[in-house]
């Protein structure tokens, strides 16, 4: 009977245990794939690839839309490099063009997600690939899963332009504004893109930080100068700061 019990626990925790791992390691649902998304503005740009950043909520990080002209490349494997390993990326709203513009969701393609990357896999390399994913608050970063020309729209209100506040890789690119939206443009990349940016409305406050940042490091500086003079003219006043240079007398033989 214990043995039986045991056997019973045993096998429990192993569906358990195999639950968790396809949990963890068993790919993306089907609903999740096909999600409803809007990709027609993104694909009548004229670049390979077309990125769209979206801002991010209070609480919630931002969202970006991509898409891939194939150019031939019939499997993608996404993910990112992280400070110990690489990380699969999570995608969602998958779509598949056909040269001839047939239509599939991600539930119809071969779509395997790891620890290490999310692996996308298309009937035709020469089609188009669309797929969304979550990007930070502040900035985005994605490897160049296809080489080629990048074009990518900011979210409305946020630039790169200041010095420390924002920063584009790599470089090389064009940058504009159109409909109050930071559009940059590659020719040609086949590194990360990299992108750290702000919302205009933070500069005043960057600004204000940093003057009142120098008028507390000046005020400190100015009472320290102070203090220091006041303990100085003390201790002449006490006799405890002698200049030798200006003393007549002289010291005695051993101390010169």
């Amino acid at each position: 009977m214990n043995r039986r019990l045991f056997l019973a626990v045993a096998a429990v925790a192993l569906l358990a245990g195999l639950a968790g791992c396809s949990m963890i390691f068993g790919g993306i649902s089907d609903e999740t794939l096909d999600r409803e998304q809007e990709y027609d503005d993104l694909k009548d740009r004229n670049a390979t690839v077309a990125i769209d950043v979206e801002s991010a909520g209070i609480v919630s990080s931002g969202e970006f839309r991509a898409v891939y002209d194939l150019n031939g490349t019939e499997e993608l494997e996404l993910s990112q490099s992280t400070l110990y390993r690489d990380q699969a990326i999570d995608i969602h709203a998958v779509r598949y063009w056909y040269p001839n513009g047939t239509m599939v969701t991600g539930s119809e393609l071969d779509v395997d997600q790891g620890r290490t990357s999310t692996d996308v896999r298309v009937p035709d390399g020469n089609g188009t690939l669309a797929f969304s994913g979550d990007s930070g608050r502040k900035s985005f970063t994605l490897p160049a899963f296809v080489a080629g020309s990048y074009d990518v729209t900011l979210p409305e209100g946020h630039r790169t332009s200041a010095f420390l506040l924002g920063e584009v890789r790599p470089s090389g690119y064009e940058r504009e504004i159109v409909d109050d939206r930071e559009r940059i443009t590659w020719e040609e990349v086949d590194s990360t893109v990299n992108l750290q940016y702000y919302r205009t409305r933070d500069i005043p406050l960057f600004l204000g930080l940093v003057a009142v940042a120098l008028s507390v490091g000046g005020a400190a500086l100015a009472i320290t100068y102070y203090k220091v003079k006041r303990l100085r003219r003390q201790r002449e006043e006490l006799g405890l700061e002698v200049d030798v240079e200006d003393d007549d007398r002289k010291p005695p033989p051993g101390f010169r």
